[in-house]
């Protein structure tokens, strides 16, 4: 399998707005790219919801959070990823990322988290990367091997419940 090469663009709080009203023509002229179906289902109305606070909050945090995953060279997107927001106290931040169902089993995640921790360890603030994986997840739980991750803890989740908790040192 070839490596799959990704490129991440900026959701604009406008973009979430129109992605939360179905209006994925709006989004989409956006973020300048084409965004799919996955970015109005549920789960991704939630995180939308969920990020437009969070920037409301703390403006700064939009350089982190989450973004469409734009397979190149082919320009097509294949997902979102990003991070829960910017380092904590202890220079720790939080991958997060999604790949639409017609691009899975492709290389496609193991490409997004590739290029997470390549941007967390050009950033000088960040010491950890950390995933928050359901232990009942295995196509999450292979997705980090190979990738240093080691098992930290456990916590509970209000929204998804019990989650394993891995990180590594950048």
């Amino acid at each position: 399998m070839t490596t799959k090469q990704i490129r991440f663009v900026e959701l604009s709080p406008t973009t979430m707005a129109a992605l939360l009203a179905d209006d994925l023509a709006a989004a989409g002229r956006e973020a300048g790219v084409e965004l799919t179906e996955l970015f109005t289902n549920d789960e991704s109305k939630w995180l939308w919801n969920y990020r437009i606070a969070q920037l409301e909050d703390d403006p700064e945090a939009q350089r982190w959070i989450v973004r469409a995953a734009v397979s190149e060279p082919e320009g097509v997107v294949i997902g979102h990823g990003g991070y829960h927001g910017p380092p904590d106290e202890n220079g720790m931040v939080e991958v997060g990322y999604t790949v639409d169902a017609a691009y899975r089993r492709q290389g496609y995640a193991k490409a997004i988290l590739t290029a997470l921790i390549e941007r967390a360890v050009e950033e000088p603030g960040v010491k950890i990367v950390r995933a928050s994986i359901s232990p009942t997840n295995a196509a999450s739980l292979a997705t980090i091997a190979g990738f240093g991750f080691l098992e930290a803890g456990e916590q509970w989740d209000e929204e998804d419940g019990l989650e394993l908790l891995f990180e590594r040192a950048v």
